[in-house]
């Protein structure tokens, strides 16, 4: 079982080849995100690569053998992850393989290229491109990345928590978009081990409430389909690992439309000069829509989790 401890471990590993993001406040703005307290936005968006993904993918590298990182690296995603693993993979150069589904935007495709990696379309989703990967990770002897449900990367990924906390040590609420669920695992398991009193609120797509039906349930729920741009929020499924550390540790999940996603990108920009992808924007948008309502005084803080010009008109 993950602890805050192998979070620290990753910090230590990652740190000098992943960007300490800025933990910005959300303030002068002529439009406020919130009428009470303080919001802070910590912008993953400037992360290398464009995401925090490029830290999960680190920290997975560094736990493989020099020979596994010989034999190459191959992953499926909608392309931020894929993108941290491309990096991983010319950090180290190590061949990387990046399986995506068609509704992967040209430009993360023309991106994941740019790094290096070689890239293969596969399916409408990200599930089907994933079982592609599985299959050559098997056939042609590479070490596969996860996404979302290998502890390596979760641990990765909630190293941003410990950046927030770092910087702002009185946070009382953190808001989180939810895709797989390996940030909000990793960013929820390290809140609550140095605050068991911080609140963390999850944000799924409505049109793809994968980790919102599998807590209704009580157990993983494959959606039958997907019914959002976000695509880098739009697995069919979960996983065990995430849905576990989940239940303990995320207060709330709430669902946002891509409208509400659009005009929180649009607010991004606008406001704050952020070129933020829908996906960066759906934590953003619970606050700015109401679904979100924090205690008066309450200090928040909203990640921008990747970059992106699909909500900027």
């Amino acid at each position: 079982m993950l602890q805050l401890r192998d979070i620290q471990a990753a910090q230590g590993r990652i740190e000098a080849y992943v960007r300490h993001t800025p933990l910005l406040k959300a303030w002068p703005v002529k439009k406020r995100a919130n009428k009470e307290g303080q919001v802070y936005l910590k912008l993953e968006s400037l992360q290398i690569t464009g995401s925090f993904k490029a830290r999960g993918a680190v920290n997975k590298l560094f736990s493989l053998s020099p020979e596994e990182i010989a034999r190459g690296i191959v992953t499926a995603s909608g392309g931020n992850h894929g993108l941290g693993v491309a990096y991983a993979g010319w950090l180290a150069s190590s061949p990387a393989t990046i399986f995506i589904p068609r509704n992967t935007p040209r430009a993360k495709a023309e991106k994941l290229e740019s790094w290096g990696a070689r890239v293969i379309v596969e399916g409408q989703v990200w599930d089907d491109a994933n079982q592609a990967a599985l299959g050559a990770a098997e056939r042609e002897g590479m070490s596969y990345f996860h996404p979302f449900a290998d502890p390596a990367v979760i641990a990765g990924q909630g190293t941003v928590c410990l950046e927030i906390l770092d910087g702002e040590p009185n946070i009382d609420m953190l808001l989180v978009a939810i895709g797989g669920g390996g940030l909000i695992s990793g960013v929820s398991l390290a809140a609550k081990a140095i605050n068991p009193n911080i609140t963390i609120i999850g944000v799924e797509p409505v049109g793809a409430p994968t980790l919102y039906e599998s807590l209704r349930a009580g157990q993983l729920v494959e959606l039958p389909e997907i019914r959002t741009a976000a695509n880098t929020l739009a697995p069919r499924l979960s996983a065990s690992i995430n849905l576990e550390i989940i239940k303990r540790n995320v207060d709330h999940i709430v669902l946002v439309t891509d409208e509400e996603m659009y005009e929180a990108a649009r607010w991004l920009w606008f406001e704050m000069g952020v070129a933020a992808e829908l996906s960066g924007a759906a934590a953003l948008a619970a606050l700015l829509t109401g679904k979100v309502q924090p205690g008066q005084s309450e200090s928040l803080c909203a990640l921008v989790c990747g970059a992106g010009t699909d909500g900027i008109p």
